[in-house]
């Protein structure tokens, strides 16, 4: 059951919490601070006032278009603040609290790295190793998970992919896995229990299966050296695998 007020609390703070993250997707990989300098249009470089930057509201107001040249603002803009305050009501809804809190911060942080590994084929250490972190910290709040089991999680996650990365590069002389997914499943396992890694690997490498089949059904051409975005399937399948296996492992309903 769904309270409301922490409900609309929760969606407020994923608004704004999107708003911000958004922004980093758009500007960290062309090399941009969120930092420094303020937000400014993108066509006529206008400096946005504080109207232009209500999540949601603003987007909604301006029909997604700069009120001054017209130049339509990116989408990602309003659908980060949607999709985490989206987040944020659920999270915060369902579990008021620390533990609301925790699977907050987890589903931004999710989204965060699934669209910019989508994107650009990039988990950044600026945001894996924090989610580890918080998967030790607010975790403790959010999952019933030992800190011994964490702490294999974290370890077993990082090391499995760790060493599928070095032995398809040894066997075929070139990358074929990033450390940034390493990094990513070590941090689940921070957050879930080395127990849910199985499930959230095979639910993920279901996701891209899926996605490559699509993609060759649609025509497009898969090579060997065609990428695909592991790193956006763990992110999914993160909270299904955790849920997977709670219930055939812990019995929980």
């Amino acid at each position: 059951m769904i309270t409301l007020l922490p409900a609309l609390l929760g969606g407020a703070a994923g608004a704004i919490a999107g708003s911000f993250l958004g922004t980093i997707i758009l500007r960290w990989p062309k090399g941009l601070g969120v930092a420094r300098g303020r937000s400014a249009c993108d066509g006529c470089g206008r400096v946005l006032a504080a109207v232009d930057l209500v999540p949601l509201l603003s987007a909604i107001v301006a029909r997604g278009r700069c009120r001054t040249c017209g130049a339509a603002i990116d989408p990602l803009h309003w659908r980060m603040e949607a999709g985490c305050g989206a987040v944020g009501a659920l999270a915060i809804g369902l579990m008021p609290g620390l533990g609301g809190a925790g699977w907050a911060l987890l589903g931004w942080l999710l989204l965060t790295l699934a669209i910019l590994d989508w994107r650009h084929f990039w988990l950044p250490d600026l945001l894996t190793l924090p989610l580890a972190f918080l998967g030790f910290t607010i975790g403790l709040w959010t999952t019933p998970v030992s800190v011994l089991d964490r702490g294999i999680g974290a370890l077993a996650g990082y090391l499995a992919l760790l060493g599928v990365s070095l032995g398809y590069r040894r066997l075929r002389g070139r990358e074929g896995l990033g450390l940034g997914d390493a990094k990513l499943l070590g941090a689940l396992g921070a957050w879930f229990g080395w127990q849910a890694l199985p499930f959230v690997l095979l639910i993920g490498a279901g996701l891209g299966l899926i996605a490559v089949l699509a993609a060759t059904a649609t025509g497009r051409r898969m090579v060997a050296t065609t990428q695909v975005p592991l790193g956006t399937f763990l992110a999914i399948a993160a909270v299904p695998g955790w849920l997977a296996a709670a219930r055939l492992i812990h019995g929980a309903g």
